[in-house]
């Protein structure tokens, strides 16, 4: 019989303890596994290597994506670092010239020490893309949405036009497997920050590969276990948990986020409002075609009749942090947070501004948020005349 993507979250490895009949997994926190007998192992020997607990939680997540198998990292820096790993010396790298500044920094990193060669481009200039794509890389680098921009890219488009030589990578974070199924587009291989989304509760650090290959999967694992950045049992624990609500949690997002980008544009406040679907018509199509589900993400660049610190200080539901996709709101200045790594010529180039801000839309009311939205709007302008705002849904 066949399963929605939901069900097969909320029942994975339910009711299979084989010991004590427990309706949940257990979590396996040994670090160590006793063999059967002399020369023979079982199928764990060393929770870095291999734990039942990681295991679970890496198979739904391959599941969800349609690979042939997951790897679960300590973080999300680990599953980037863990398919850098995978190139050999001087290989070239094209990734998006405005993508997640973590990976932005380590790729610059490894550029500048003369490990790997990397090409920072922007998708949507055809000739730039041409020309990067005419080296032949060794991974394609795809962030959509992208962040804090939410640019999309056409990852079908894209895959068609690398070789057989170029392995094709999307970081899927922005809208986890139910709003985005990289794979089947045509992608080699998914990542996945799951500290966002997928666990969902902002209590734990994790990150993801997925690969589509059964020999791609073999060679990350054991890079993984090579490496010694693999996941540990207990944060496994906590984001199969989270990855049990996860298509629930995920639709209130990205109800709460559409319901608030609509009303942001409407405002004289907000000179303007990036969210998937909301550019050009390419990519009002693209998030049509490509997109199950629009995300709850959200950037905006603030008037500058606003005080943007003065704003930010005034919200309430909004907790100024870094980081995404937990059930709590959050807001971030990309320029001096996320992005700070980035120099200020290549935020620049990548149209990151100084008064941009990145909303990451929690699941709590939406009528709350708004008026802690419309509140902050109001008393950051002190003195000056009253604008005109949206009033309400």
């Amino acid at each position: 019989m066949s399963f929605s993507k939901q069900t097969l979250a909320a029942r994975h490895a339910v009711d299979t303890d084989q010991h004590h009949g427990a309706v949940m997994p257990p979590v396996h926190l040994s670090s160590t596994f006793s063999f059967k007998k002399f020369g023979e192992k079982r199928q764990y020997d060393y929770t870095r290597s291999g734990n039942p607990t990681r295991s679970h939680t890496a198979d739904i997540l391959a599941k969800l994506e349609g690979g042939a198998g997951a790897v679960i990292t300590s973080t999300g820096m680990s599953a980037v670092t863990l398919l850098v790993n995978t190139l050999k010396q001087g290989d070239l790298v094209v990734a998006s010239h405005d993508c997640y500044g973590g990976t932005y920094r380590l790729l610059n990193f490894l550029r500048e020490k003369g490990i790997i060669d990397c090409q920072f481009v922007d998708y949507s200039n055809e000739p730039a893309l041409k020309e990067a794509l005419d080296k032949k890389p060794k991974l394609c680098w795809v962030e959509t949405p992208s962040n804090p921009l939410l640019r999309l890219i056409d990852i079908q488009s894209v895959a068609n036009r690398c070789g057989p030589e170029t392995k094709v990578v999307v970081d899927n974070t922005f809208l986890t497997p139910h709003g985005q199924q990289p794979l089947s587009l045509g992608a080699d291989y998914v990542i996945h920050s799951t500290t966002k989304y997928i666990n969902g509760h902002s209590d734990v650090v994790g990150g993801t590969v997925i690969a589509k290959d059964p020999g791609d999967y073999e060679q990350i694992a054991w890079l993984a276990n090579c490496l010694g950045i693999t996941g540990s049992p207990f944060d496994s624990y906590l984001t199969l948990r989270g990855i049990r609500t996860l298509e629930l949690r995920f639709k209130e997002h990205c109800r709460n986020a559409n319901a608030i980008a609509h009303r942001l544009r409407e405002s004289s406040l907000v000179d303007q409002v990036y969210y998937p679907g909301f550019g050009s018509p390419r990519e009002e199509q693209l998030a049509k075609t490509q997109h199950l589900l629009p995300g709850g993400m959200i950037s905006f660049e603030l008037d500058e009749a606003c005080d943007i610190e003065q704003f930010v200080g005034q919200l309430q539901l909004f907790s100024l942090a870094e980081s995404l996709g937990g059930v709590e709101s959050l807001i971030a200045h990309p320029a001096s947070m996320t992005h700070a790594a980035m120099p200020a010529e290549a935020r620049k180039t990548a149209g990151i501004s100084d008064r941009l801000l990145r909303l990451s839309v929690g699941i709590e009311s939406l009528e709350d948020l708004w008026a802690d939205l419309e509140a902050a709007f109001q008393n950051c302008l002190s003195t000056k005349p009253t604008p005109r705002l949206s009033q309400g849904f």
